[in-house]
């Protein structure tokens, strides 16, 4: 796989900006993908009307759908056990659902707007990571 070109990460990083900053000035909602899937799919029911969530969330794979007929489409090798990988998505949508939002909502959104509890739980599901990579490529062997 080539390395990332810097401007596409850069063009990248600006579009989830700017997006998340427009959500948020237009309806004065955050754009958590946990939290607009919750909505949309009827587990939550508080947040933006159930069809806007739908439209947020059916907008995510469609963008990506659109982006790659431009743009290079990366080769992508699953090195692990389909039932690893189902186990460890459950994982994570049990801990979105049990610290009040995503990497996308506190990291993205709750970040930019100095939440303490953002800033709170960005901190702790970063660390986590580094710490669980550490203990897989260091003690474990991985």
């Amino acid at each position: 796989m080539e390395p990332l070109n810097p401007l596409v990460a850069l063009a990248g990083g600006a579009l989830i900006g700017t997006a998340a900053a427009l959500l948020l000035l237009l309806s004065g909602r955050v754009a958590g993908v946990s939290g607009m899937l919750a909505r949309a799919t009827g587990i939550a029911d508080s947040g933006p009307k159930q069809s806007h969530a739908l439209a947020f969330v059916l907008g995510l794979p469609i963008g990506a759908i659109l982006v790659s007929a431009f743009v290079r489409t990366p080769e992508v090798i699953v090195t692990s056990s389909i039932p690893l990988i189902i186990a460890g998505g459950l994982l994570v949508g049990f801990g979105t659902r049990l610290g009040n939002g995503c990497t996308s909502g506190h990291g993205v959104c709750g970040m930019a707007r100095l939440s303490p509890r953002s800033v709170a739980a960005t901190a702790t599901f970063m660390g986590a990571g580094f710490l669980l990579v550490g203990v897989m490529r260091h003690v474990i062997g991985g």
